[in-house]
């Protein structure tokens, strides 16, 4: 029952998200209409359960176990997957430094100031790991209705980057602050003091996300090396399922065994989702690279909106213990904490960039920092006692959700137009078509960087002999990517297109007969 009711909710998902692009609702952001379907199904269930109809307490629960399992790796591992890795390698440092630092700095901050709060009798008292890992999961953003509106409207593609880098790497690193939270708390720290508490902390947290980074970049070079060399003699590219599984497993394989070595397998699988992209992609037949980029896409669309839709049941399917204050003051220094990680960063980032990030930029990545399905998952999976203290917990975090998804997402495409940072031109269109379609953009094209076969010839026109490369760029394209990435002479690319064609002709004849057998057996039944 519990598998039936999830996936109805997901299929009337699916048909509200079809209207919003049908009849071009596209003010609304995808996330908000399911957030809202969530919150209306769950007081209609509800209902029927105060009258005694039915009882799905059961069935509508959410289980952590099955979000860190099925529900989030595909979303990480897409998002790694489907990046502009032009735009994100000429800005790494910045996204770098906003995400592992800013994302500190707010967890201190939020988790700091509700320790201190809870010892001044402000508001409800936790103890200082329990303080950091709230800090921690509430500093996860999810700036999904930003960047549909950011493209919408045609922002500085710097910002949009900067935007959306910072939060798919964020995401991982909250997870490893509220992972060593948890590991200090079942710790005995109480003769610990706070110096070694912190320097303990520090080293956990560096051996999680370097350890994970390094273990998911290793595997992805392995896949490409593999994709290179071993599929080449096996010649997997006449079968592109047999193709598509291998790269499947490639992109699993990372979070099982960083898992079970006690590492970050979110923070594996989405440093492996960028270097297969950047690289095994690549390797791979034109069928399975648009497989990839489709079945990944659907997958985390799927898996997105089921956490969006069960975070809107959430609210009639737990028991809460709601405190104002507590909610209040946690708003506070989220706000605060966003503040203190964006600005303070960006004015030191100026001082090493030729593109500047100006004030109206850096006061729209603060206003952008929305939280969305990670830190709401987080909050079930942290293991407190008393059971008040994670009711506690779980209802602020839904509640502070709601408010930057409802309150400050649909707030920004105005603020938008009145600080007047799109671009002049693309106002005037964007005037007449403003799309808030994440699933509808991405299904319309295919990006030209995710079907691609390169000849030596257009490698070098395309990269080698561009003069405007620097560090990590110029080392990419003049050493790794030849190395990573095969090469196809002009009687390659000939042949490989031949055999696509003859592969795409005998897939259209079969889809054509149908399941009959036949396309004549077919023709006689009509």
């Amino acid at each position: 029952m519990t598998i039936f009711f999830s996936l109805l909710v997901l299929a009337i998902c699916i048909i509200l998200v079809h209207l919003l692009i049908r009849y071009r609702l596209h003010f609304l952001p995808e996330s908000v209409a399911v957030v809202s379907l969530g919150i209306l199904m769950g007081a209609v269930i509800k209902i029927i359960e105060s009258k005694q109809l039915a009882n799905w307490k059961e069935e509508e629960m959410f289980r952590p176990n099955m979000f860190f399992l099925l529900l989030l790796p595909p979303i990480i591992f897409e998002s790694g997957y489907s990046l502009h890795k032009g735009n994100f390698f000429q800005n790494i440092g910045s996204i770098t430094l906003f995400a592992v630092f800013g994302t500190a700095i707010s967890a201190f901050v939020v988790g700091g100031g509700i320790y201190f709060l809870g010892q001044a009798d402000v508001i409800s008292k936790l103890n200082m790991t329990d303080s950091f890992a709230f800090g921690s999961l509430i500093s996860a953003v999810d700036p999904v209705a930003t960047i549909a509106i950011f493209n919408a409207l045609h922002v500085d593609p710097v910002l949009n980057m900067l935007v959306f880098g910072e939060s798919i790497l964020n995401d991982a690193v909250s997870i490893v602050l509220t992972n060593t939270a948890e590991g200090l708390t079942r710790k005995n720290m109480s003769d610990v003091s706070g110096w070694q508490t912190f320097l303990q902390a520090l080293g956990y947290f560096l051996k999680m996300f370097f350890g994970s980074a390094a273990l998911g970049t290793l595997t992805g070079l392995i896949s490409a090396l593999i994709a290179i060399h071993v599929l080449k003699h096996i010649d997997l590219r006449k079968t592109p399922s047999l193709e598509f599984g291998m790269m499947i497993i490639f992109a699993y394989l990372p979070y099982g065994l960083a898992e079970g070595i006690s590492l970050s397998g979110i923070m594996a699988i989405l440093f492996s989702g960028i270097v297969m992209s950047h690289y095994t992609h690549h390797n791979l037949s034109p069928v399975t690279q648009i497989l990839m980029q489709q079945t990944l896409r659907t997958v985390a669309f799927l898996c997105e909106t089921c956490v969006f839709a069960f975070l809107g049941l959430s609210i009639f399917s737990f028991p809460h213990k709601f405190e104002i204050s507590f909610v209040i003051w946690c708003i506070v220094l989220v706000l605060f904490g966003r503040a203190v990680n964006i600005f303070p960063l960006s004015y030191l980032l100026n001082f090493f960039r030729d593109h500047k990030i100006t004030p109206k930029m850096m006061f729209i990545m603060w206003f952008s920092g929305l939280r969305g399905a990670i830190p709401y998952a987080l909050s079930l999976h942290l293991d407190l006692e008393p059971m008040e203290k994670r009711q506690l917990i779980g209802t602020t975090t839904i509640v502070i959700v709601l408010f930057t998804i409802l309150l400050l997402g649909g707030s920004t495409m105005p603020l938008i137009r009145l600080m007047d940072i799109e671009d002049a031109k693309a106002r005037r269109r964007s005037k007449k078509d403003v799309n808030l379609s994440k699933t509808e953009k991405m299904g319309n094209t295919i990006e030209s960087e995710h079907l691609s076969e390169l000849t030596e010839e257009e490698y070098e026109a395309h990269y080698i002999r561009r003069q405007d490369l620097k560090g990590f760029m110029w080392l990419d394209a003049k050493y790794l990517n030849p190395f990573f990435t095969r090469r196809l002479t002009q009687e390659d690319l000939h042949h490989g297109r031949i055999q696509m064609k003859s592969l795409t002709n005998k897939w259209y004849e079969e889809v054509r007969q149908g399941p009959s057998g036949s396309e004549d057996d077919e023709q006689e039944l009509f």
